[in-house]
């Protein structure tokens, strides 16, 4: 009788266990992950202190500035609206009038000024972030005004990459959106 009594507390206590094991993985777990192709370190930012802004990398510091997509416009591109770089790069391809190629150009370009204008004001905000703790003056109301602006920022970023695409869509008829979909390795695309 008290061999059957203790199976199911055994029992009870494994599974109240398991939630914590799972949340505080030991060594095993960290071998089991490495040996499947999942790494993770003890120290995930190391080596990110000696950055000249903690928070962006300078790939990232580069995109900003060069006013790059670095994948804001995916919800459009992925969804049947082309952007116009990539329109231009298959622009014999498409078909494209002379109308066409030079409003993919002008879109380019208003987009690229904008986005650069953008990205440094971005970065420079970053930059402030950074001396901001660094200087160890950082406190919640100059935060909140920082990180606000920021938020700000990186929203009309993105939505001069999105209304671009919007923009360049517009500008095709439904044979080349098809056409470029193809090209560009999309299934199924409108």
């Amino acid at each position: 009788m008290r061999r059957s009594a203790i199976l199911p507390t055994a029992a009870l206590a494994l599974l109240l266990a398991l939630p914590a094991a799972a949340q505080h993985p030991g060594p095993h777990a960290g071998q089991h992950r490495a040996q499947h192709g999942h790494t993770q370190t003890a120290q995930p930012y190391a080596g990110l202190d000696g950055r000249r802004i903690k928070a962006l990398s300078e790939e990232d510091v580069a995109g900003l500035l060069a006013g790059r997509g670095m994948s804001l416009a995916l919800a459009a591109e992925l969804n049947g609206y082309p952007g116009p770089m990539h329109v231009l790069v298959h622009a014999d391809a498409l078909g494209l009038t002379g109308r066409q190629r030079a409003t993919a150009e002008g879109l380019r370009e208003h987009m690229a000024a904008e986005a650069q204008a953008l990205g440094a004001r971005i970065v420079a905000m970053e930059e402030e972030l950074d001396r901001l703790f660094a200087g160890g003056a950082a406190d919640t109301g100059r935060l909140a005004a920082l990180t606000a602006s920021l938020g700000a920022l990186n929203g009309r970023l993105r939505e001069v990459h999105l209304a671009t695409h919007i923009a360049m869509r517009d500008a095709l008829d439904p044979g080349q959106r098809e056409a470029y979909a193809r090209l560009r390795g999309y299934a199924g695309m409108r």
